[in-house]
């Protein structure tokens, strides 16, 4: 155990937040004020790397410091299991851990929130401390039981169910402001914190408070537009450059609500004279896709503009300025935290080529160590890699909007594939299991349009072999197809389990 050496921390993931519709990082529409002059304390890195795509495995990878393969938290085992986080590390060594968010993926019942002492998910429906109770136990239990494990694919979509329907209700994005007032009051009770923060207003359905849809929509009704992305990704409902002007307005308006509430969060940290001792850390969990690759919402790609996402920090012994050379990945952060806090983690050990406060970052000079204290990375420091396991639950959803239509979806296509990624500054190679392979230039494509798979380009043949290598390394389990499948285990369910699910919402 190390004892807490006084530098607090504060982790806030702005959920589903593309880069590029930050003002931050070059957007031309006023998204982020407050983020533009925390820039001016802060580094602000070009390449950070999501592990995925979505929210689950990407903070199980922040929480853990392993990619999705090694710790496998998936939407096959939907809950983090036999590794130790970074707030347990944190716990042990004398930091009051605190989590806050409205994420249903970032609950008890995905173990995600072991080791923070206080944590609430800010449900209407679920309070958190029912969910760190008997529904944490039933849903491992289901998940460990072959059977059941179809039936706790479909629980995890109650999150997704009580945020549109309380969104729609203008409820939804207010969660924000609690989740500030609770961390503004959690670090003024702390005398060392680490305090982490989701902030899921720009996660579909956007129903931005008034005031930003009268200065980024003005005139635009969150209800008449398209917000089930599933409707537009099967086929069965199109979307005209009009309604995605709309659409991305109301995205950012929910970005600059978010970027305001920060200015409150980062202000009273500095009325309190908490500011200068605390790292900050603002990045993303993943982005947002707009119809750019025929896609909506955050399923069936691993395109730059889900999983190169926003990244800056706030440390005494890192640069205030704009990085556009290092790649950085977000596994990093479990260690540029543990280096901060100079806690050397009871889970995943400090690893000094991984921390942003190391002369030695992503020197990973030599042999590829195993996974664990040395990292499954290689030894390319300048190569981030990303993972995309089976989406059992948006394939299944996705599924039953075009059955709805008549639509018939092409099973040798991406919605039925596992993706991975290499990517470095200059380029990226996608391995998909059931489409062709996709490489693509970022220094000269970053919009990723040109695929140049299968040509002669040297950067994308080595980004290639160091995908390959990646996943022997990770020793990932790469299946022919996600078939989408749950068996016939509600069959096998009595009537009693049935009209409890029904009650939650998780079946109709």
């Amino acid at each position: 155990m190390t004892a807490a050496d006084g530098t607090n921390v504060l982790f806030i993931v702005l959920d589903t937040v593309r880069k590029d519709h930050l003002s931050v990082y070059g957007y031309d529409e006023p998204t982020t004020p407050t983020l533009e002059r925390f820039a001016e304390e802060a580094a602000v890195f070009e390449h950070a790397v999501a592990p995925a795509p979505w929210t689950l495995p990407v903070h199980a990878s922040l929480f853990t410091g392993l990619y999705p393969s090694e710790h496998e938290a998936t939407q096959e085992d939907p809950y983090l299991d036999g590794a130790t986080t970074l707030a347990e590390s944190l716990s042990a060594a004398g930091y009051d851990t605190a989590c806050y968010s409205s994420n249903a993926w970032i609950t008890s019942y995905t173990n995600l929130t072991a080791g923070f002492d206080d944590h609430d998910n800010f449900f209407q429906i679920m309070p958190s401390k029912f969910l760190s109770g008997p529904l944490a136990k039933i849903w491992q239990t289901m998940n460990d039981n072959d059977a059941l494990r179809g039936v706790a694919d479909r629980l995890v979509q109650v999150g997704n169910k009580f945020h549109e329907y309380f969104a729609s209700e203008g409820g939804g994005d207010t969660k924000t402001p609690a989740v500030i007032d609770k961390t503004m009051d959690f670090v003024d009770d702390s005398e060392n914190f680490f305090t982490f923060i989701n902030l899921m207003d720009a996660h579909l359905p956007y129903h931005p408070p008034e005031e930003y849809v009268e200065e980024f929509a003005p005139g635009v009704d969150s209800t008449a537009v398209c917000q089930n992305s599933k409707e537009y990704n099967c086929g069965a409902r199109d979307i005209d450059a009009e309604e995605w002007d709309d659409i991305e307005g109301l995205y950012d308006a929910e970005i600059r609500h978010i970027d305001d509430q920060l200015d409150r969060l980062f202000s009273h940290l500095k009325e309190t004279g908490q500011w200068d001792d605390t790292m900050v850390v603002v990045c993303a969990d993943h982005g947002e896709l707009h119809g750019e690759h025929a896609l909506y919402g955050h399923e069936f790609g691993i395109y730059d503009q889900l999983v190169n996402v926003p990244c800056m920090v706030k440390h005494p012994e890192i640069d205030p300025e704009r990085d556009d050379e290092t790649v950085v990945e977000l596994v990093d952060l479990y260690h540029s935290v543990l280096d901060a806090t100079g806690v050397e983690g009871d889970g995943v050990r400090l690893d000094d080529a991984r921390s942003l406060l190391s002369a030695d970052y992503r020197d990973f000079a030599g042999e590829a160590g195993p996974s664990g204290a040395e990292g499954a990375h290689g030894p390319r420091g300048d190569v981030g890699f990303v993972e995309y396991h089976q989406p059992v639950v948006e394939l299944r959803q996705l599924e039953g909007k075009a059955s709805a239509a008549g639509i018939t979806l092409d099973t040798d296509s991406r919605f039925y594939s596992r993706m991975g990624a290499a990517r470095s500054t200059d380029g990226k190679y996608i391995h998909c299991t059931r489409i062709p392979d996709e490489a693509y230039r970022i220094d000269d494509d970053p919009g990723e349009t040109a695929d140049l798979a299968g040509s002669d380009d040297e950067v994308l043949a080595e980004l290639e072999g160091e995908l390959n290598d990646f996943v022997d390394r990770v020793d990932a389990d790469w299946p022919d197809e996600a078939d989408g499948t749950d068996g016939e285990v509600l069959d096998e369910m009595d009537d009693d389990a049935k009209d409890r699910l029904k009650d939650l919402g998780y079946i109709d």
